[in-house]
């Protein structure tokens, strides 16, 4: 199955420029050449170009007479370009920059290609947006809040979760062969503005985990990220922030997933920990402890996922996934009602499993002991 077609040919047609050309200058535009930049012979009829090759266009318009222009594109690749939104968070970026530095080369626009192969301009664009689809539905959490005051999981709330777990066993069948792609996830998690050290960056001076504490968590990720890069055939689909106010069940009971993020591939454990955490995150908060209802759950999740996936692996890479979805629900910028209580038992627990060569499902309360 193809998810992203990465670096494919765009048909770069005469006409196609023309009407991008004409609408941006708001004159009948007629393209004279299109040359490839940095080649010893100039091609008039260009039939294709990949991701990257700059091709100069001399026109000629019917009230301003003829110009020229670049186009550049972006080739995908490492160092951050591997997705479109990658390339054009850059192209952006660089259509407002060009044009605010003194001597700089002007950016006339920014365009966009569709899946017809049309120029979009988007030169005037300030901010995106997005659009989706409305479903009725309510979140998971409401569930866990209903578990709490009840101190039990009936054979539903049982349904559910093994529902919950089959979807992330199928959705994380799908493999894709890019090791570098599992390299750069891994390094994400460390310190990508939204995990770790964005995290850690986010607590307050004057919070129960020291800055001298968070210091020694953000060593112990990287010494993670040095022990889980190798494992580049782990790369799955993943949903990315799996979490019980991003899972909706509707009236019907169908399952509607909300907000994936940070790509569509990644390390399964992410998932996992993400959702199963808030187990014990609701449990602490209500009993201090993982008991009752969702330790049934939590069990019940962790033994079905590894009889189902038949990743034994899992336990021995989850533990930095488990910690990074900590310094999430301890921090005060997020969670800032918690007791101090909880937060020492989710801090125990993050201390835990990131100093454990491997993660045990049943004994969760003796790593929020530590």
């Amino acid at each position: 199955m193809l998810y992203e077609q990465l670096g494919r040919n765009v048909e770069l047609k005469r006409e196609t420029i023309e009407a991008y050309l004409t609408a941006l200058l708001q004159q009948k535009t007629h393209v004279l050449g299109l040359y490839v930049l940095g080649e010893s012979s100039a091609d008039r009829n260009i039939k294709s170009y990949g991701y990257g090759v700059p091709v100069r266009i001399d026109y000629e318009t019917a009230g301003h007479g003829r110009g020229s222009a670049v186009l550049h594109t972006i080739h995908p690749g490492p160092f951050g370009h591997e997705h479109m939104a990658d390339r054009a968070q850059i192209l952006l970026s660089q259509h407002q920059a060009f044009n605010r530095m003194r001597s700089h080369v002007r950016s006339l626009d920014v365009g966009a290609f569709d899946r017809h192969g049309t120029l979009l301009s988007l030169g005037d664009v300030e901010e995106l947006c997005l659009l989706t689809e409305y479903v009725e539905g309510e979140p998971y959490a409401h569930d866990l809040e209903r578990i709490g005051v009840a101190n039990q999981a009936d054979e539903h709330d049982l349904a559910r979760a093994d529902a919950l777990c089959d979807y992330l066993v199928d959705m994380h069948r799908v493999r894709v062969d890019r090791p570098g792609l599992y390299t750069r996830r891994i390094r994400e998690l460390v310190g990508h503005g939204e995990c770790v050290m964005g995290l850690t960056d986010a607590f307050p001076p004057d919070s129960l985990v020291t800055a001298r504490l968070l210091e020694e968590i953000e060593h112990r990720f990287v010494a993670w990220r040095w022990r889980l890069k190798p494992l580049t055939h782990r790369l799955r689909e993943v949903h990315g922030d799996f979490h019980p106010w991003n899972i909706l069940f509707g009236p019907d009971g169908t399952l509607r997933t909300l907000d994936r993020s940070r790509g569509e591939f990644g390390e399964p454990a992410d998932d996992v920990a993400c959702l199963t955490i808030n187990y014990l995150f609701f449990s602490i908060r209500r009993f201090g402890k993982l008991e009752g209802g969702f330790e049934a759950l939590f069990r019940g999740f962790w033994e079905r996922y590894l009889e189902r996936s038949g990743d034994a692996e899992m336990l021995k890479v989850v533990a930095p996934f488990f910690a990074f979805r900590g310094l999430v629900l301890m921090n005060p910028l997020w969670y800032p009602n918690l007791p101090d209580s909880v937060r020492s038992k989710l801090l125990a627990f993050t201390l835990a499993v990131l100093n454990s060569p491997g993660f045990d499902p049943t004994r969760v309360n003796d790593y929020c002991a530590s």
